[in-house]
């Protein structure tokens, strides 16, 4: 076993093993670290504890000291630069001509370091712009390309929901979302239905998948005969949600009619799970605007 103490250097960040050194940590403490990219600052959320050595990353780099309030003051110094660092930044961008969507900025910890964040179509030759940037900072200057979902990461926004988004809000991973997973919630592929602000699919798909792909499979399928508490009657439509089907029925009098019932009411001959796709299938659609929301 091992005693750990999890950190994270952003708001949504992942979290990052180090190890506590004895010292007493509480979550929310804030902490100096050494990491790959020189000294940070970052927040204690898991308080120090044991976990097996076969689940951390070897070698487990420690805690140098917890922060102080001169540390606060530092990293307050530091978020205070970054909006003259942008605007510096777009201007030289606009200079050299790039094609590229400057997002964000940050001053690492030590400040020996300016991280730039941009989107861009394609590879950028962005060699002439960093040795500009750098003699105007006089610091270290590195430019990280990062992708569409970053971007809602990073900025955030109200989801379609009306929420904040989810990216931004709690998710540290992006998971795998496919088209399969909205087929198996019976949605509309309509894009603008099944799309978040970063224009991908919604990462809520993948939250509720493992629900609807079980009710998926215990669902009549549409057009099939099953038997009610008031005979047989043709499956019209499924509620996965709340696991009931709409069944057309013979009413006593001998007119259709319709009624909604329970699944444990009713006996099937045939389900959905026969049109459940299996891994890879279901993934290559004809509309490109379809296509456009897949990874």
């Amino acid at each position: 076993m091992a005693t750990i103490v999890g950190v994270r250097f952003k708001p949504v960040g992942k979290i990052y093993y180090f190890s506590p050194l004895g010292e007493e940590l509480n979550t929310g403490d804030g902490v100096i670290v050494e990491t790959a990219r020189g000294i940070e600052y970052g927040k204690v959320i898991i308080p120090p504890k044991e976990i097996e050595k076969d689940k951390i990353v070897q070698p487990l780099k420690p805690i140098i000291r917890k922060a102080t309030p001169e540390d606060e003051v530092q990293l307050k110094k530091n978020n205070e630069k970054r909006g003259e660092a942008m605007r510096i930044a777009r201007e030289k961008i606009e200079k050299h001509g790039l094609p590229m969507k400057l997002i964000d900025c940050e001053y690492t910890f030590d400040n020996n370091k300016v991280i730039f964040y941009f989107m861009a179509d394609g590879r950028v030759d962005f060699r002439d712009l960093v040795r500009d940037l750098a003699s105007v900072f006089r610091k270290r200057i590195e430019l990280r390309q990062i992708g569409i979902r970053d971007q809602s990461k990073m900025i955030g926004g109200l989801a379609p929901c009306g929420k904040q988004c989810c990216c931004a809000q709690y998710l540290t991973d992006f998971k795998h979302v496919s088209i399969k997973m909205a087929k198996i919630q019976l949605l509309s592929l309509n894009p603008s239905k099944i799309s978040g602000l970063c224009g991908r699919l919604m990462c809520c798909l993948e939250f509720e998948n493992d629900f609807y792909t079980d009710a998926f499979r215990k669902m009549p399928k549409v057009g099939s005969e099953v038997i009610t508490p008031d005979g047989k009657g043709i499956v019209i439509s499924n509620n996965l949600l709340k696991l009931e089907t709409k069944v057309k029925i013979e009413l006593p009098d001998g007119t259709p009619g319709f009624k909604d019932y329970k699944l444990e009411q009713i006996k099937a001959k045939e389900l959905m799970a026969e049109d459940l796709p299996e891994n890879g299938e279901g993934e290559e659609l004809q509309d490109e605007e379809i296509k456009k929301l897949i990874d």
